[in-house]
């Protein structure tokens, strides 16, 4: 897969044609005939199918799931607990500044995808190629856009609602802060749209390409956050009805690169480890793999901060056993901490891969903190010498929607609409019969959001869990022990669970302005 789609998920797209309205008109001039501009791009199916490659491309951008996203998400629960009072860490304590260049980078990438899809949709109907791989790209670039919007409202909630070309808008004075109610309704009907246009399957060669199964299970997602529930649960009905889509049947084998765009995974982002550590840009010899495991690596990892993990997750592993008496096996996926049982669990990757079979006390001698262990299936190059391991070393792909989470979500939706159903516990029970896990016989909603945790911690989920249940002043302000390695929660102001919009939009625009709390 990852010789083909990217292959051309890096062919530099020209997007200098985005901002192609504000060239000069001058009569000296000239054209230079090798440029690419909206007169020569646009002309083809070739060009149709580098556009949508070049809105994926983003994706792996150091600003965006390469790196920086996981302090808007992951460092901000109540699950990671992160060393230092860096701007990085400031987002997960309620102190994010608007001059913060980690969320200004993250909302460039985001808007990235957005502006890009934006072209698509407005220039691929023209063009004349085959109709079913016309269809198949605009409904990847109505997913494109859906998915960002739906990062950007949930991140930042008052934004820019833009779903025209950027040299369509006349001047930036047009471009506002839209009612968040409007931005949840485009990211409905684009979902929508997508789930009409995208084909069920790609070949082989082009796996990590959306279908309609990462629309349904997206759009379900969407209705959830919005309490939608009968809808949430007929979306996630379909993806349970797709036979394309099932658990694997070793937890472990979400996080490995050696079973990527397996049978679980809706939408992973594709990274590649091409030994590349160039930052920044779009060119296409920068980066393009996971650069993000330095910041949720145990510490001396790499000269980065790091993060642990809060006590209370490992408790919430601990308190119940599998059906054979056993430690449920994803605490060894997604923890490092002293146990003798890790030497049983051959999912232990950071035990046995990155740090070549050495126990928690051979790498900690005297310490009792419990790490991240989730997505280190690379080798820590400098354990024995004590020197960092490189940055853009992994081609570990990023699972952000799994058909495991598809089962909870529907489990939770389920449950809403009627309780502890033989549904809602057939859902959760698939889950844990995985792991060994014994079944439930009846459910609250507390054991479907520990599920959750136990299953899905340090996928990017958590926080935005909280936020939708309304719960991230109870469990994280409240709690400033959570955030003890850091500046704790003191700086939190109602308005603050969003970021602040970053400074230069608003520096730019008159009719951008801080969100409320900052």
């Amino acid at each position: 897969m990852k010789n083909t789609f990217n292959k051309y998920l890096y062919i530099k797209f020209a997007f200098l044609i985005f901002f192609a309205a504000g060239c000069s008109t001058n009569m000296l001039d000239q054209e230079n005939p090798n440029a690419i501009t909206p007169d020569t791009f646009w002309r083809n199916e070739e060009d149709a199918t580098k556009a949508i490659m070049g809105a994926y491309s983003p994706f792996t951008h150091i600003w965006y799931y390469s790196r920086f996203e996981i302090f808007l998400s992951d460092y901000r629960d109540d699950v990671v607990n992160a060393f230092g009072t860096s701007e990085r860490t400031s987002i997960g304590s309620f102190n994010g500044v608007s001059t913060g260049n980690g969320t200004k980078w993250v909302w460039s990438a985001m808007y990235m995808c957005v502006t890009r899809a934006n072209e698509i949709l407005a220039n691929v109907p023209d063009i004349e190629m085959d109709e079913q791989v016309k269809n198949n790209i605009l409904g990847e670039a109505y997913f494109i856009r859906a998915f960002n919007y739906f990062n950007l409202v949930n991140n930042w909630r008052n934004v820019p609602l833009i779903t025209t070309p950027i040299g369509d808008i006349e001047s930036p004075n047009e471009i506002t802060q839209a009612d968040p109610e409007l931005v949840w309704q485009q990211i409905i009907a684009d979902l929508q749209e997508a789930q009409k246009l995208l084909p069920p399957e790609w070949s082989s060669d082009y796996r990590g390409r959306v279908t309609t199964g990462t629309a349904n299970a997206m759009l379900g997602k969407v209705y959830l956050y919005r309490q939608e529930y009968a809808k949430a649960k007929a979306e996630f009905q379909k993806v349970i009805d797709d036979s394309r889509y099932n658990l694997v049947d070793n937890y472990a084998d979400n996080f490995t690169e050696a079973a990527e765009n397996n049978q679980e995974s809706l939408f992973e982002i594709q990274f590649v480890a091409d030994g590349n550590s160039a930052w920044g840009g779009d060119a296409p010899n920068r980066g393009k793999g996971a650069a993000f495991h330095p910041d949720i690596a145990p510490r001396g990892f790499t000269g980065q901060d790091g993060m642990r993990i809060n006590d209370w997750v490992l408790d919430l592993f601990m308190d119940e056993r599998t059906v054979d008496g056993q430690v449920d096996p994803r605490a060894f996926v997604t923890l490092f901490f002293d146990s003798n049982e890790y030497t049983v669990y051959e999912g232990d990757t950071l035990r046995s891969v990155t740090y070549e079979g050495k126990t928690y006390q051979d790498v900690f001698p005297g310490e009792s903190n419990v790490w991240g262990n989730k997505h280190l299936d690379i080798q820590h190059g400098g354990y024995e010498s004590s020197q960092a391991n490189g940055w853009h070393q992994s081609g570990n792909n990023l699972r952000l929607l799994r058909y495991a989470d598809v089962l909870l979500m529907y489990a939770e939706a389920e449950f809403m609409l009627n309780g502890s159903s033989a549904a809602a516990l057939n859902a959760i029970n698939e889950v844990r019969a995985r792991v060994d896990m014994p079944a439930f016989t009846t459910i609250t909603l507390q054991d479907i959001e520990d599920e959750r945790v136990k299953e899905l911690s340090l996928e990017r989920t958590r926080y935005f869990d909280l936020l939708r249940w309304g719960k991230v002043k109870e469990r994280i302000v409240d709690n400033p022990q959570f955030k003890s390695e850091s500046a704790g929660t003191g700086a939190y102001k109602p308005g603050r669970e969003y970021i602040d919009i970053p400074q230069s939009e608003i520096d730019a625009n008159p009719n951008i302005d801080h969100n409320p709390g900052y």
